[in-house]
């Protein structure tokens, strides 16, 4: 009986043994856990919030200078953009670009512009000039083919020295004139029907601008009306190169000392925008820069037009006392296609000048607005156009443009944005008001 009673106790001996050992084993488990748990939370789980905010950090840091970078290039595409623009309305080329306008302003993405072909100077003798000019030598302008014959109800323009008395150069507004659409981005301007000297459209159009290039059709104008032989040849002066570089104006090309004929003077002087061709011009015509624009400007007044216009220079440099108004602007175009080589200039699309020694296969000069703007479909063809651009005018043109029902209009757009959207303007004014053929 002892026996059995100490194998009990030993038993149950036992039995505390194994419970204080699961107890106890328990107890590490539960303090291990806990210590894994303080572990977790006191370093894994900061860490790892440290590296989630670092990461969260680096990514707006790369987001960051992601848009800084887009910015910087989208800024340096559109000043690109600006300064080609720009040297391209120099040449005479509007920029090409590929950059597609925003849709609310522009209906169309601009075609890809044809290629410029370059042009060299390559040294040579004056035998192909000599001949070209001896085979030009009758040439007078009595004798120019005319590109548009106006009948006497539709002439844009008295052929009398007295055009505003005679009452063929002026517009008014009726009751039916209306103003530009909103897809129109020009800051001002004016639509013009000739034929019934009515004002179609307007949009600030007799309030002050500065003309720009614009100029120039008055400098041909005036040109075209003192020129008597085609084929004399002036020679460009180192003053009218330095005064071409010194204002930055787009030019032809010519060389100092090269020879030029003035047929070659009043395609560059338009074409291009040739501001070389026009100081040279001016030269020749007035007897001296100064002497041309006191023509400019007594032109100015015998079309009645003294009050609001006043040039100081033949090229449209930017000066306070350079200015004029779009109805001016197209009043002037309109005694200019009166002339008849002034249409034929007007209307050219693509000129080569006369070889020299200088040019031996001559310089190729274009009249962008019209090559650009004639596959673009506005109701008609616009036959005749000058643009202009500086920075106090942004980009302008004056444009002329007729129907197969003989309907002519005359428009001057101001400050378009580029000169994509200048010429788009063009289109979108002309489509508003030209009706279909017949």
């Amino acid at each position: 009986m002892e026996y059995y009673n100490q194998y009990e106790e030993d038993a149950q001996e036992q039995i505390r043994m194994q419970r204080r050992r699961a107890q106890s084993l328990q107890a590490r488990k539960r303090r291990r856990f806990k210590r894994r748990m303080r572990w977790l939370f006191t370093r894994i789980v900061p860490f790892c919030l440290v590296c989630l905010l670092l990461l969260t950090g680096i990514g707006f840091g790369i987001r960051g200078l992601f848009i800084l970078v887009r910015d910087r290039v989208n800024a340096q595409e559109t000043e690109m953009v600006a300064d080609a623009e720009s040297l391209a309305e120099k040449e005479g080329e509007p920029a090409e670009t590929t950059i597609v306008a925003d849709a609310a302003t522009e209906q169309e993405e601009a075609p890809e512009a044809d290629a410029a072909e370059t042009m060299d100077a390559v040294p040579g003798d004056g035998a192909d000039a000599a001949s070209s000019e001896e085979e030009e030598s009758t040439e007078k302008i009595t004798g120019q083919n005319s590109v548009i014959a106006f009948t006497d109800e539709e002439t844009v323009g008295g052929n009398d020295a007295d055009l505003a008395t005679n009452g063929s150069l002026y517009a008014e507004k009726t009751e039916y004139t209306g103003t530009f659409g909103a897809d129109v981005l020009a800051e001002k301007g004016i639509l013009i029907d000739p034929k019934t000297h009515t004002i179609i459209a307007d949009k600030g159009g007799k309030t002050r601008i500065i003309p720009a290039s614009m100029t120039k059709v008055l400098t041909l104008l005036v040109a075209a009306e003192n020129i008597k032989d085609l084929n004399d040849t002036v020679t460009i002066t180192p003053e009218i190169g330095d005064y071409a570089h010194k204002h930055d104006l787009s030019i032809v090309g010519f060389n100092t000392d090269e020879v030029v004929t003035v047929k070659d003077l009043l395609y560059g002087t338009i074409l291009p925008s040739g501001g070389d061709a026009a100081m040279a011009l001016a030269t020749y015509v007035g007897g001296s820069h100064e002497g041309f624009v006191d023509m400019m400007n007594a032109k100015v007044a015998q079309l009645g037009l003294a009050e609001t216009t006043h040039f100081t220079n033949c090229v449209g440099l930017y000066d306070e006392d350079h200015y004029s108004t779009c109805y001016d602007i197209a009043m002037i175009m309109q005694a200019a296609l009166n002339n008849e080589l002034c249409r034929q200039i007007l209307t050219e699309h693509k000129y080569t000048t006369v070889p020299t020694a200088q040019h031996p296969a001559g310089i190729e000069i274009s009249n962008w607005f019209l090559r650009r703007i004639e596959d673009k479909d506005c109701g008609a063809d616009v036959l005749f156009a000058k643009t202009g651009y500086v920075k106090e005018s942004g980009y302008c043109a004056v444009s002329y443009a007729q129907n197969d029902d003989g309907q002519p209009y005359i428009c001057v757009t101001v400050n378009s944005g580029s000169s994509w959207k200048c010429i788009y303007d063009h289109v979108r004014i002309y489509s508003a008001y030209f009706k279909p053929a017949g």
